[in-house]
């Protein structure tokens, strides 16, 4: 299939064509082609290809803010009967494998500041890309409740001893007190991890790829909530300088990462149980607690 989609774009047979190893809903393959060098990207799922637009759009956005990523040349599902995407492949290797990790974060926070200047409307993963309007999140509250299922998630939550009766109350009313932040939806990533950035051999971003879980969304909170919550603290720190979030904004905006960050662990808190990983569960009872944060009482 992947050679079809090649050779039906660009005339003619690829020279060559390497499976990449990938996540469980995509199939990835390398291309080697006369006309270059491109990634192909191609899922089972039919709905997929309303995911392979939103990146689409998303990354055109940020390559018009001066934000490098790759460059998608085809969307769509008409050669083969899946959804595939097409874009040239990007130099260097994966950030999380060079050693200079603080000065590419620093870097990740400059350009995570400049994909959360795209405003965008409504709020979560149906926005500016689409031109449906029953399934889009006009407000936080219906974000919070319809898309990302806050009852279920603070129940989940309650019912693995997570965190304390009072803790869940405090989650439930700094997540619903951000309807009332002056912060404006706007263009996040989903995803801004050194796994999800290329460099070269000096530590220079060449890339910024994976937008599948791009939305529309409060920043800088969503965005920071998940790109800094497998830092360590020096690393948090890079990163937030990098972006411009220090002194009194980073205390005044800390309750709504830190809520972000632990609603978003009740999916992996679920599967833990259904998998019935007790201690794992455990460790996660710790962290929630606040054991292993060493600067504050």
């Amino acid at each position: 299939m992947a050679r079809r989609i090649i050779t039906y774009h660009f005339g003619q047979k690829p020279r060559r064509i390497v499976h990449r190893a990938s996540g469980l809903s995509n199939c990835v393959f390398l291309v080697s082609h006369g006309e270059g060098d491109f990634v192909i990207r191609i899922c089972p799922a039919p709905t997929k290809i309303n995911a392979y637009i939103k990146e689409q759009w998303a990354m055109a956005r940020a390559r018009e803010s001066g934000v490098p990523v790759p460059e998608v040349l085809e969307v769509g599902n008409e050669v083969i009967p899946y959804p595939y995407m097409v874009s040239r492949r990007v130099s260097g290797k994966e950030a999380s494998l060079h050693p200079n990790r603080l000065q590419i974060l620093r870097e990740m926070g400059r350009y995570a500041a400049l994909i959360n200047a795209i405003p965008t409307t409504g709020f979560g993963s149906t926005f500016d890309w689409s031109n449906n309007q029953l399934s889009r999140n006009e407000t936080w509250g219906d974000f919070l409740y319809k898309e990302l299922k806050l009852e279920a998630r603070l129940l989940l939550l309650e019912k693995h001893r997570m965190l304390a009766p009072q803790g869940i109350k405090t989650l439930r009313a700094i997540l619903e007190g951000m309807a009332s932040s002056p912060l404006k939806p706007a263009l996040n990533h989903g995803d801004m991890r050194l796994k999800n950035v290329m460099v070269d051999e000096d530590g220079q971003i060449t890339a910024i790829i994976d937008w599948e879980n791009c939305v529309s969304n409060l920043a800088p909170c969503w965005e920071l909530s998940l790109a800094l919550h497998d830092l360590s603290i020096d690393e948090k720190q890079e990163f937030l300088d990098g972006y411009g979030v220090r002194g009194k904004k980073l205390i005044e905006v800390a309750p709504a990462i830190k809520a972000l960050n632990l609603i978003n662990y009740a999916p992996e808190i679920e599967h833990l149980a259904e998998s019935k990983d007790l201690s794992r569960i455990e460790q996660y009872r710790a962290r929630f607690s606040g054991a292993l944060d060493l600067y504050s009482l």
